[in-house]
């Protein structure tokens, strides 16, 4: 039996204190974040005190190591709750992702909701408190990451090379339900218990790909003039795809809880090519990739590396367009495209986005910018000043159909194989993609939204 079997199934048995709610001062928020979620509370700076600190370890780091909870770790929970610092239920969070006891669950989500003021949540203990810290934005305590570290790496030990310090926000990192993928490069067809990215994969042509019906969702991309479509239903259960297009190598992650597919150039002048992987983690229900050949983490929606020796080296990975279309559009417009053929779909067909999270986001994200709804399709771009844009795509497609020109400072949507993408005014790709509302904004929260 696994370390996290063992926690779970002792936890169940666990007699755990109750806990009561203590008053938490407040402060004033003036963003949408207070009408969806109320006024924070008042977070001390600091150090932590000697006491407070050893409940930490004892009550979320050795019971991940050793498995149990019992009496010591009751006790200080007890001593966690009293202390008001709401801080600490970042710690608590983390720990709810694992901990399979219902009565755990609860106590330590009576005892976060405590330190943030808020009432206990009933059932989804660890979504509800994760939502609101992200959207108060309560600082990390001290030696997060250390703590965090501890825990994650406790169910995978993997994960001891992500764990580590960067230009990332740790707060928001969160387990996906998945395990890493760490297979080396270009083994495609070893099996894991991942979600396994696909390299160098096999491709076919238009016409050899009976398999595909007009109306499925593709994702296609062109590189110096050659074209490949990305079925959907290979994206979802691959989720990330190194290949080499045009003559240039290209990192394709999908983002099923998203709605995003990129694509990086992945080619970079000086160092080894990046090749990207699903680590199994999240922050705030976007995948977070990794580098295997440096073990450098990348921020997806932006394509920065975010720690590690790339980090460093202040690498930040081009885009090429990403087109999202149905294959009919896309082969009638491209005849001469290739597509990854139907084996590397492992069988599997999902569609998130019609049943599991249809009714919103399924992982914490915080508060959401009100402007248009959650799944609201965007187009997405980063303007030559630096400024994001998201153009609604439905409103932006209609425009362009009736012969109405769309453009922001360099950025032109035109419409390509039923599809839209942002180009310059020579007509170059400038790196757009498709994405859900909701992740766009909360990755570039300074977002201008195209008023059509």
């Amino acid at each position: 039996m696994s370390k996290i079997s063992r926690f779970k199934a002792a936890l169940s048995s666990a007699l755990l204190l109750a806990l009561t709610s203590l008053p938490v001062s407040a402060i004033a928020q003036t963003n949408h974040a207070v009408e969806q979620f109320g006024t924070p509370p008042q977070s001390p700076t600091g150090s932590l005190s000697g006491e407070l600190e050893t409940a930490i370890q004892v009550a979320f780091i050795d019971s991940m190591q050793d498995g149990t909870w019992g009496e010591a770790q009751n006790v200080a929970l007890h001593t966690i709750t009293n202390s008001g610092d709401p801080r600490i239920a970042w710690i608590i969070s983390d720990l709810l992702r694992f901990a399979g006891s219902a009565q755990l669950n609860q106590a330590l989500a009576n005892s976060a909701a405590a330190l943030l003021g808020i009432s206990p949540p009933r059932r989804n203990h660890w979504g509800v408190i994760t939502d609101h810290l992200i959207a108060y934005d309560i600082p990390a305590p001290p030696d997060y990451l250390k703590a965090k570290r501890a825990i994650f790496t406790t169910v995978v030990p993997g994960w001891d090379k992500i764990f580590v310090k960067g230009d990332i926000d740790w707060r928001h990192v969160s387990w996906g339900g998945v395990l890493i993928d760490d297979r080396p490069f270009d083994r495609t067809d070893d099996p894991c218990n991942c979600i396994p990215a696909a390299d160098n994969p096999e491709v076919q042509t238009a016409n050899e790909a009976t398999w595909l019906k007009d109306s499925d969702i593709v994702f296609g991309v062109e590189v110096n003039g050659e074209y490949r479509a990305y079925p959907r239903q290979i994206m979802e259960v691959r989720e990330m795809v190194n290949d080499t297009l045009g003559g240039r190598d290209l990192g394709i992650p999908y983002c099923t809880l998203c709605g995003a597919a990129q694509a990086y150039f992945t080619d970079v002048k000086g160092i080894n090519r990046p090749v990207l992987r699903t680590s199994g983690l999240l922050i705030r229900s976007n995948k977070v990739m990794y580098d295997i050949t440096s073990g450098s983490v990348f921020d997806t929606f932006k394509g920065t590396a975010v720690t590690g020796r790339l980090a460093r080296k202040g690498i930040q990975l081009e885009q090429a367009n990403v087109i999202t279309t149905e294959w009919g559009e896309w082969k009638k417009a491209h005849p001469e495209t290739t597509v990854l053929v139907e084996e590397l779909a492992l069988g599997r067909n999902f569609d998130f986005r019609n049943n599991r999270d249809a009714g919103g986001p399924i992982f914490p994200v915080g508060d959401i910018d009100p402007r248009l709804p959650v799944h609201e399709d965007i187009i997405g771009v980063i303007t030559a000043s630096g400024k994001p844009i998201a153009f609604q795509r439905s409103k932006a497609f209609l425009a362009l159909k009736r012969g109405e020109s769309i453009s922001v400072e360099n950025v032109n949507l035109v419409i390509d194989a039923g599809g839209v993408k942002a180009v310059d005014a020579s007509g170059a790709p400038l790196g757009s993609h498709q994405a859900f509302w909701f992740a766009w904004s909360q990755f570039y929260p300074e977002t201008e939204l195209w008023g059509g």
